[in-house]
């Protein structure tokens, strides 16, 4: 098993998204990059914290590779937006890469290259990739939290269509 940990704005998404693709072992919703120990919610959404709304993600790397798990991430999110995925703003939903290895943070800037050099974007990514230090599990609440709340308003209105639009470019990669 390999593990990377990754924020691509509000968790909810992200997790809901990486639980669907072959390899995934377990998703969960944390924070990282921040200066607090121990951050709650409440704190993490002040921005004053330092900290970034993740996933830490265990993968099968023989069934899907850092470089797949990286193509994702970059294609399901905007990382070009700087603290800032749609109407949620603030240092807390900054686009952030924590590498757990040399050998990711290698494989994460060429990704983040190829990405950028690529039409798939007008503006320049501006993807953090910074060496991983800690995680903190979000609260219980947090946790799976579209599977448990699919009929909740910003389920219906952010996460569904983005899981829609991911299941039709992803389909081959799916569970």
């Amino acid at each position: 098993m390999d593990l990377t940990t990754l924020g691509s704005g509000c968790f909810w998404c992200t997790e809901a998204v990486y639980q669907q693709l072959k390899g995934v072992e377990t998703v969960v919703s944390g924070y990282s990059g921040g200066q607090l120990e121990n951050p709650t919610y409440e704190q993490v959404t002040t921005g004053k914290t330092g900290h970034a709304e993740v996933c830490q993600i265990q993968f099968e790397p023989e069934q899907i590779s850092f470089a797949d798990m990286l193509e994702v991430f970059f294609s399901t999110h905007d990382p070009t937006t700087l603290n800032r995925q749609g109407d949620d703003v603030g240092t807390q939903y900054r686009s952030v890469i924590f590498y757990h290895s040399e050998v990711q943070r290698e494989i994460a800037e060429r990704v983040k290259k190829e990405f950028d050099e690529s039409d798939t974007w007008k503006n320049p990514i501006v993807t953090e990739i910074v060496p991983y230090k800690k995680f903190y599990l979000a609260e219980d609440y947090h946790q799976n939290y579209f599977r448990n709340n699919p009929n909740q308003g910003y389920c219906q209105l952010v996460i569904a269509p983005k899981l829609k639009k991911f299941e039709k470019v992803f389909k081959l990669k799916l569970t």
